[in-house]
């Protein structure tokens, strides 16, 4: 998902069991060579379910911050990471992913796959309800996922539906809904017909485009989703305040299924874009965390926090990188934009710039990120032979392209980045980097997060900051997402025939490796297109105050709150 700062924790015992979780889409690992799904994965779920969570003190209050207003908290619409912090207090799917980024039994207390790995059968539990009390059915999925669907909703998250079969004709307007593979066997049988076996189907349904809403509520008011008191939802906690550019509040449901493990009495979310103003609020006890969305810690405060041990740093699923516009000049050539990646210095960034011990990017896919047969999808296809930076090789492209577009000389370079002090340092020095080895002017932009969103959508840019986070624990989420042409997620209008070709094929591939390959393909070619313009791959740095616990960063980053506790 499209993030603003990121913070996460990846241990090597949570990689092998993400790994597990995403190859065999269950609890149990599938022993089938072609890593495709086994019938038993119903069973695997079921036992999940009826894991009781440790007992804690109830009450108390956890605040943190947020660097601006979420967008939204329809899911259909939601496509940041600001607005799926809050709704994952708010919303219960099917499934719902733990820290380690497998899919637990969520509103499904079950579930079951046909031999062929095609149709999945979810049993609903029989006590979730709305927190107005309506009793949640299958039928709830079958509205909200169509919704998504249609194309008059306009959700930019739609082809996270395209696994199932007929909801890419639906959206595209070839087809209809009726003819998209979901549907209420009863009120608490859901079955789902997907296109082609995807054995991560279970993490995919956790995706907050997978969530259900309350349909006479959608119905009622065009609008609902934009105050408190019109919010009908299914979650852990209900927003009771939302006073909006200043703060949201949420406290405990009642009509919650495992209402026992929610233990927080009240959480306030502040909206604070300034970090130094966050770090000072953690500094004075008037908020509990900071991490990435969640306040950050000010770059030049970063080396002392660790050093000091005060401060945890982490890899995360998630990577910084900035898009090019490619449907406007000059970075419509392709030797424009390799010279402009190849002319930065990554490590010098990460030295002097963020401090915070990232990894250097040569592509879009990080090294966290699940492959196959034991191994990281990075380890499989290594990004050190995408490309290389070098300043002389990036001056004659540069010389080249030019040639090609008539140009003696290019015209002022906008960079346009979301507000934030860590983002203006990065942008400063890249900015300062173009300028003395490619002689190129560059004038610095900075916009609120969410105008931010809607100018980056818009196309309104000629370079602009980005970043991406792991939805779910597979190559496919950074590749299909990213770089295929019908993505509503490609900014930068990106678009190579072959990619997406390769792209489509993944999704119907025979087993993990055919399919894995393929994205590999898919991403080497962009990177030789240089889609994108890779800059790092995101650790975070986290602050919590003593007396808090199960709050902490999930595998791609984003603060997992919403059954944390304090002592």
């Amino acid at each position: 998902m499209k993030v603003d700062k990121k913070k996460g924790l990846l241990l090597p015992l949570a990689v092998v069991m993400m790994l597990a979780a995403v190859l065999s889409a269950c609890g149990n690992n599938n022993k089938n060579s072609s890593n495709e799904p086994s019938s038993s994965a119903s069973s695997s779920a079921s036992s999940s379910a009826s894991a009781s969570p440790a007992a804690v003190k109830k009450g108390g209050e956890f605040r943190f911050t947020l660097a601006s207003e979420p967008p939204s908290l329809d899911p259909a619409l939601m496509t940041d990471a600001q607005s799926s912090i809050v709704a994952a207090g708010l919303y219960e799917g099917l499934m719902r992913l733990n820290s380690a980024g497998e899919p637990q039994p969520a509103i499904a207390k079950e579930y079951s796959v046909s031999d062929d790995g095609t149709v999945y059968t979810f049993k609903l539990r029989d006590d979730a309800v709305w927190s107005n009390g309506d009793k949640i059915t299958a039928n709830d999925f079958v509205y909200s996922w169509k919704r998504a669907l249609n194309p008059e909703t306009a959700s930019e998250y739609a082809y996270m539906l395209f696994y199932i079969k007929g909801g890419e004709e639906y959206n595209s307007g070839k087809g209809s809904a009726d003819d998209v593979g979901v549907k209420a066997i009863d009120d608490t049988t859901l079955e789902v017909t997907l296109k082609s076996s995807t054995p991560y189907f279970p993490s995919l349904v956790a995706h907050y485009t997978y969530l259900p809403v309350h349909q006479a509520t959608v119905e009622a008011n065009k609008a609902w989703a934009a105050e408190a008191s019109t919010i009908v939802s299914n979650g852990p906690f209900l927003l009771k305040e939302w006073k909006h550019e200043d703060r949201l509040v949420l406290e405990p449901n009642p009509n919650y299924f495992d209402k026992d493990k929610v233990n927080f009495s009240k959480v306030t979310i502040s909206l604070v874009e300034d970090e130094n103003t966050v770090y000072s609020l953690f500094e004075t006890g008037d908020i509990d965390w900071i991490g990435a969305q969640a306040g950050s810690v000010p770059t030049d405060r970063t080396k002392q926090v660790i050093d000091d041990g005060s401060a945890k740093v982490q890899a995360i699923a998630s990577t910084y990188y900035y898009v090019f516009n490619t449907k406007k000049a000059p970075f419509d050539n392709v030797k424009i934009r390799k010279a402009f990646s190849m002319a930065i210095d990554r490590q010098s960034i990460i030295d002097n710039v963020t401090q915070a011990n990232q990894t250097p990017a040569y592509a879009l896919i990080p090294p966290s990120i699940a492959g196959t047969d034991g191994k990281l999808f990075r380890e499989l296809y290594p990004d050190t032979n995408y490309f290389s930076e070098n300043v002389d090789d990036a001056k004659k492209l540069l010389a080249d392209g030019l040639a090609e577009e008539k140009l003696t000389k290019l015209p002022a370079i906008t960079l346009l980045y979301n507000t934030s002090e860590g983002h203006k340092k990065i942008a400063e020095a890249i900015a300062d980097m173009w300028r003395k080895n490619l002689g190129v002017e560059v004038n610095l932009q900075n916009q609120e997060w969410g105008t931010f969103l809607e100018t980056r959508d818009a196309g309104q840019f000629d370079v602009a900051r980005a970043g991406w986070g792991a939805d779910f624990n597979h190559a496919i989420n950074f590749s299909y997402d990213l770089i295929n042409s019908k993505s509503g997620n490609n900014d930068g209008k990106y678009a190579n025939a072959d990619v997406d070709k390769w792209l489509d094929e993944s999704l119907t591939a025979p087993d993990e490796k055919s399919r894995l390959d393929l994205i590999a393909k898919a991403e080497k070619q962009a990177i030789d297109d240089m889609a994108v313009l890779p800059i790092y791959y995101y650790t975070t740095v986290t602050m919590i105050k003593d007396g808090f616990e199960g709050v902490t960063s999930d595998y791609s980053g984003h603060i997992d709150w919403v059954f944390g506790s304090k002592k």
